[in-house]
């Protein structure tokens, strides 16, 4: 039986002429893309941040390298991006074999890049579309719920502050009303409902009474006002003010305001505090983003385009979207700016079923005459305008909506099957959010419609997909709006480098099947062509043998 051979083996050897760490690196790395890429990019803006004097700082072209690199293999962590620079060859060479702390790093991220994170995020984007991966013409957009770092119980909503201050004022102006004498509140009625007061007037009116001789039992009164009171009502005031025009927020993190989450840690859908990421995609490339304290999408499509105006001075020219974004606000909105809104609106795929479409007594079904303004219902009745009615959404858009109503439904054998009411039936009309709506329904149901319906599954929803399962981006690490913009901002830069990564190497692949399978085709041929006249030739000896014989 032979015997078994190993290599040498010492830990202790020294190399005489120590190998390049470049020649460790293969040269399809995905480390050196992000090295070529971000050598490429204008940080002017973060050079300049610096001052002059002092001991010197490291690079910050090395440290974004180093960030960048790191989000994209799912390392977040400054300490565990630290351990990476002592052990993992490829952060060696893309530091130069510079060991930053955890400290430098996060002081980097947070303070730094935290104003030109966007601003390099739209610059790796222009650069995909001047390679052709992009072209901003079509964006496919949607929004998801990511839970904030913030305390999960520690909550503050609006229905309860505004309870407990209107409480709080009314004990307020009773005691005023004891203590205060020959004043207006004296002579108020009984049954008038208390008047609103802020603290500013209640310390000026306090600060009026402590300077009056003041009775034992006012003095003790005053008191409560001063030392109880009135700090009470200031943290009201101030919870009101966080609020702004929100329904909660987080004590922890007043910018995160709570949402039901679907794919929350514990799986039931409860309450968290968290936000409303926003995402434009194209190519599963994310190519715009931003964040929302309001949960529902209606309100968040406008200031979301005009986002992306700023930062790349045009509109796209075709919106993709779910039924979340199809308001009357919206269609409006897009129309102006002359893009195609290929935009659902909630009764989309309803309007598509047999079931809608034959019943001849749901509202959009009945007969309008345009010309002399009245509907017609499935009994041969007009149903006469009443009137119109302005309303006026929570961001200030105002819709005008008409009502119709049929003379007289009494003794009519379909009522049953046509409204629930005692009276006439009545109906609510939005004539102009129908427009738009019959021309979204053209666009959706159209070759292009088709095409783009199609994809919109897999261009936003993907990336969602991939940033909470594959990327474990899921819960936010760090407390305020422009800390998160920011750590996103990181992320979703590094989440395009690593997609351009994958397709340049799905390039290679294809050249490199393509190129294997025309050397098989023409090796196939060759010995074809070859066994061809080898037997030709043998045949023609034969003949010839034949012949001489």
């Amino acid at each position: 039986m032979p015997r078994a051979v190993f290599k040498p083996y010492s830990q202790g050897q020294v190399c005489l002429f120590p190998r390049s760490l470049d020649e460790k690196i293969a040269e399809n790395a995905p480390v050196r893309l992000v090295s070529q890429i971000v050598d490429n990019l204008d940080i002017s803006e973060i050079t300049n941040s610096y001052k002059g004097g002092g001991s010197s700082s490291y690079n910050p072209r090395m440290l974004l390298k180093l960030i960048l690199f790191s989000y994209l293999n799912n390392i977040y962590s400054c300490r565990k991006i630290e351990k990476q620079t002592l052990e993992n060859i490829h952060y060696m060479w893309l530091t130069g074999m510079q060991e930053p702390d955890h400290n430098t790093i996060n002081l980097f991220r947070s303070s730094r890049l935290k104003d030109s994170i966007h601003k390099i995020f739209t610059q790796i984007v222009l650069m995909l579309v001047d390679m052709g991966y992009l072209s901003l013409d079509v964006l496919y957009v949607d929004g998801t719920k990511l839970e904030s770092r913030a305390n999960r119980y520690t909550f503050v909503w609006r229905k309860k502050v505004e309870k407990n201050k209107a409480k709080l004022e009314a004990k307020i102006l009773m005691i005023l009303k004891q203590v205060e004498e020959g004043i207006a509140q004296d002579n108020q009625p009984d049954d008038e409902p208390p008047k609103p007061i802020n603290s500013k007037e209640l310390k000026e009116r306090i600060a009026a009474m402590n300077r009056e001789q003041l009775a034992k039992e006012d003095a003790k009164a005053v008191k409560t006002l001063e030392e109880k009171h009135l700090p009470k009502l200031q943290e009201y005031e101030k919870h009101l003010k966080t609020l702004n025009t929100r329904n909660s927020y987080s004590k922890t993190d007043s910018t995160a305001t709570f949402m039901r989450l679907k794919d929350d840690h514990m799986q039931n859908g409860q309450l968290k505090p968290a936000y409303n990421l926003q995402i434009g995609t194209e190519n599963q490339f994310i190519i715009h983003f931003d964040f929302f304290s309001n949960c529902a999408d209606f309100f968040t499509l406008i200031p979301f385009h005009n986002g992306f105006k700023k930062h790349y001075q045009k509109m796209p020219a075709k919106v993709v979207a779910d039924s979340g974004y199809g308001s009357e606000e919206n269609y409006e909105f897009m129309q102006n700016e002359d893009i195609e809104a290929f935009v659902k609106y909630p009764m989309f795929h309803a309007e598509q079923k047999k079931s809608f479409k034959n019943n001849p007594f749901i509202a959009q079904n009945l007969f309008y005459n345009k010309e002399k303004d009245y509907f017609v219902c499935p009994m041969g009745q007009h149903m006469e305008n009443m009137g119109t009615s302005t309303r006026e959404s929570e961001s200030g858009y105002k819709s005008t909506v008409t009502f119709y109503e049929a003379k007289n439904c009494n003794g009519c054998t379909h009522k049953s099957l046509c409204h629930k009411a005692k009276g006439n039936r009545r109906i609510e009309v939005n004539h102009k959010l129908n427009k738009y709506r019959k021309n979204a329904r053209q666009l959706l149901t159209s070759e292009d419609g088709l095409y783009y319906r199609s994809h919109r599954s897999i261009e936003p929803e993907a990336v969602f997909g991939q940033t909470k399962t594959n990327k474990q981006y899921n819960r936010f690490r760090h407390f305020g709006l422009d800390m998160i913009k920011m750590d996103f901002g990181i992320f979703a830069t590094a989440f395009n480098l690593g997609k351009l990564w994958n397709y340049k190497e799905k390039t290679k692949k294809k050249v490199k099947n393509h190129t294997r399978k025309v050397f098989i085709m023409v090796f196939v041929f060759t010995s074809y062509e070859k066994n061809r006249l080898n037997k030709k030739n043998t045949i023609q000896g034969k003949t010839r043998t034949k012949q001489a014989a």
